[in-house]
């Protein structure tokens, strides 16, 4: 049976709905899935809870290894980390105080910023982004710039796709809305869709495909992914809480990274259509696109060199207006270990 629900949708919401009003959100943050491992209540430890960006899977590996592996009870907290989904209000709930932590990527980030929401970035595990775009190997096409003459489902929204068509002339290519899932690529020779790399091309290949996977990253355009979050508030006022968060996640993903099996077994747990194969390659990917190579020992660590170009790309791609954001301030190394 074909898996639905690991598919990737769009993270990144319009400028316009980036705010909502608190007594909305209040529904919104009730409706988050809890771990049933979630840490037990104490009076000894503080209470937070870490809204996610999707359904449970490799790309929160090391989030839930802290908590599988107590973590973050060493730290002092009880960790309650709420599924998300398609379109996911991580923002939101960050911004208006429903949850403390929430995880997103770079680009959402300064969306984020330029909205008014003062969202910071504290940890960045993915240093290459997973994105990329699936095509039929015989196609032929063996980067994006030679994308031409097919069908390509992409999203609207996130500031990848309008950054790829407006590097890139894409002649001849229709470009289609991206629904989720696999089955239009499976029927149709002259299809290609975006993914991310460790769920669409895995689910692809296991009903019969010859997948090539073309990198987003290898366009220029990376930005960190699975990014933990807090407002600028929570920062300020509450920077041992932070360090905490941080430490803890930064050593989950290390231990997630060296073995993901237990942890593996509580993510197919909470979302069963992530299978354990799925699961153990996800992990397998990972390693390369979290561990930066210059620095292997370090986890979660961001540049200045980065967040200024992707707020110069989002510029040019006309996702962010000139002087809206100051990248330099979306984020900060302060806590990372």
């Amino acid at each position: 049976m074909m898996k639905t629900t690991a598919v990737r949708r769009p993270l990144c919401l319009p400028l316009s709905t980036i705010l909502i009003t608190a007594s909305s959100l209040l529904l919104l943050s009730c409706s988050g899935q809890d771990s049933p491992r979630d840490e037990e209540e104490s009076g000894e430890l503080v209470q937070v809870k870490l809204a996610l960006n999707w359904f449970p899977e490799a790309e929160h590996g090391g989030y839930y290894a802290a908590l599988v592996h107590g973590l973050y009870r060493q730290g002092g907290l009880s960790v309650k980390i709420l599924a998300g989904g398609p379109d996911a209000p991580v923002i939101q709930r960050v911004a208006t105080g429903a949850v403390v932590f929430g995880l997103t990527n770079a680009d959402g980030v300064l969306n984020a910023r330029a909205a008014g929401a003062n969202v910071v970035a504290l940890l960045a595990p993915y240093q290459t982004n997973p994105r990329c775009i699936m095509v039929h190997q015989h196609s032929g096409i063996t980067a994006i710039d030679q994308i031409a003459d097919i069908t390509l489902a992409l999203s609207q929204r996130p500031a990848f796709s309008h950054y790829l068509r407006h590097k890139y002339p894409m002649e001849g290519v229709v470009i289609v809305p991206y629904h989720g899932g696999v089955s239009q690529f499976l029927l149709k020779p002259g299809f290609a869709q975006q993914a991310y790399v460790f769920s669409e091309p895995i689910i692809a290949r296991r009903n019969g495909a010859q997948v090539r996977t073309l990198m987003v990253a290898d366009t220029g355009f990376n930005p960190y992914a699975s990014v933990l979050i807090a407002t600028d508030q929570t920062v300020a006022q509450k920077p041992d809480l932070v360090a905490a968060m941080v430490r803890a996640a930064a050593a989950g993903w290390r231990q997630y990274l060296r073995a993901p099996e237990e942890t593996n077994r509580h993510i197919h747990e909470l979302n069963p259509e992530m299978d354990i194969e799925i699961l153990a390659e996800g992990a397998r990917i990972s390693r390369d696109l979290v561990l930066d190579a210059a620095f292997p020992e370090r986890i979660g660590h961001m540049t200045a060199v980065r967040w200024r170009a992707l707020e110069a790309q989002m510029v040019a791609a006309e996702v962010l207006t000139p002087g809206s954001v100051n990248a330099d301030s979306a984020y900060t190394n302060r806590f990372l270990p």
